[in-house]
């Protein structure tokens, strides 16, 4: 495969480095993967005209069909994209995604059914008037969303993030938005979210995802996801597993080992409590903050690999609860970091935080995903 990439990426007229690049990658990732009874994928979009992280982008059309055994849409399922009205579906995008799927032989997930965060709804869910019965009125818009998705894509979606990111650091609580104030509180909304997922899909794996990771800064995040779990848990929500976002930071550095800084233990209580409860875990939007890293491409390359390995290794050790893994996209230049502000590096360089580069040349932290999955067997 290695001559067709590099044939794509001249296509493609991206300039860049290839400094960290792997001539000859090996097996896919994902069919190492499967060697451990799990999926290797990544997330995609929709364009027609063929750019980003499109499918319809030869250029990273070719490293998914390599690569992956599975891809998730970036923003195409989200209310945003799919609910333009209360009365209105538009599924042109994500169609589109599901039949490239099948017409290259991929399993797709499903992402997300309830974001559950105001920010990310569509401007009419914020403003809806529920009327004089609200509980019963939000249910049903709730349920009606849930039941027309599941639906459209029953047989090829089998793993949903049902609900994304409902923790409200402020607060230290879930989230308060229109539907929840609607039915009384954001865990009545959590709660009839699942129950309608698993109403509609008995054998489904059916996920609560959240961007929670091993660096110190996130130990409230933690807590807080814990509290959310135990409660879900305690309530009888049919909630399978914990979606880990794992975009995990570089943003410090310990000076005299050159490696990002990570809690190790205080990541493997937090795992060891969720797994405790009976929840599998996934990896599913994997990518690397390198901001706080040199200039230098061949040791900021070597240092994110370094960094991912570290990761990847901890979370193998977790190979009986361990899932399906997907990066938030395969190739740095259409990587979300680019033009997330927290992310993004004081001396406007890319971020290399995903495994091929913006020539698609496969990098060092390629190597490291896939050496962690061959030595985790």
């Amino acid at each position: 495969m290695a001559a067709p990439l590099a044939a794509c990426a001249a296509r493609s007229g991206l300039g860049g480095t290839m400094a960290s690049s792997i001539v000859d990658p090996g097996p896919g990732i994902d069919a190492i993967a499967r060697r451990g009874g799990r999926r290797f994928g990544s997330a995609v979009s929709w364009k027609a005209a063929g750019t980003g992280m499109s499918v319809t982008n030869p250029a990273y059309a070719a490293i998914l069909r390599r690569e992956c055994g599975l891809i998730v849409p970036e923003n195409e399922m989200k209310w945003q994209t799919l609910r333009p009205s209360a009365d209105q579906f538009d599924f042109a995008a994500m169609d589109a995604i599901a039949e490239w799927a099948r017409g290259n032989a991929l399993e797709l997930r499903g992402h997300t059914l309830l974001w559950h965060r105001p920010q990310w709804f569509p401007d009419w869910l914020n403003t809806y008037d529920f009327g004089a019965t609200p509980v019963r009125r939000a249910e049903r818009l709730l349920l009606d969303h849930i039941r027309v998705v599941t639906n459209r894509y029953r047989g090829q979606i089998t793993s949903y993030d049902v609900v994304n990111e409902a923790i409200d650091h402020d607060r230290r609580a879930p989230i308060e938005t229109s539907l929840s104030r609607a039915m009384g509180s954001p865990e009545a909304v959590i709660d009839f979210a699942f129950h309608a997922a698993r109403a509609e899909l008995p054998k489904a794996e059916l996920v609560y995802n959240d961007y929670m990771s091993w660096e110190p800064a996130h130990e409230g995040h933690c807590v807080d996801v814990l509290r959310l779990l135990e409660g879900m848990k305690k309530r009888g929500v049919p909630c399978d597993a914990l979606g880990i976002q794992s975009h995990i930071e570089m943003f410090k550095v310990d000076l005299a080992s050159g490696v990002g800084v990570y809690d190790e233990a205080g990541w493997r209580r937090f795992l060891d409590e969720v797994t405790g409860m009976g929840y599998r875990l996934l990896i599913t939007e994997f990518d690397v903050k390198d901001s706080a890293l040199p200039a230098d491409l061949a040791m900021r390359d070597r240092k994110v690999a370094d960094y991912a390995r570290r990761y990847f290794d901890l979370m193998l050790d977790y190979d009986a609860h361990l899932g399906d893994i997907l990066a938030w996209g395969m190739v740095d230049a259409h990587n979300w970091l680019q033009y997330f502000d927290p992310a993004k590096r004081s001396d406007g360089l890319e971020v290399r935080g995903t495994p091929y580069d913006s020539n698609y040349a496969a990098k060092a932290l390629r190597e490291a995903i896939a050496g962690s999955l061959l030595a985790a067997g």
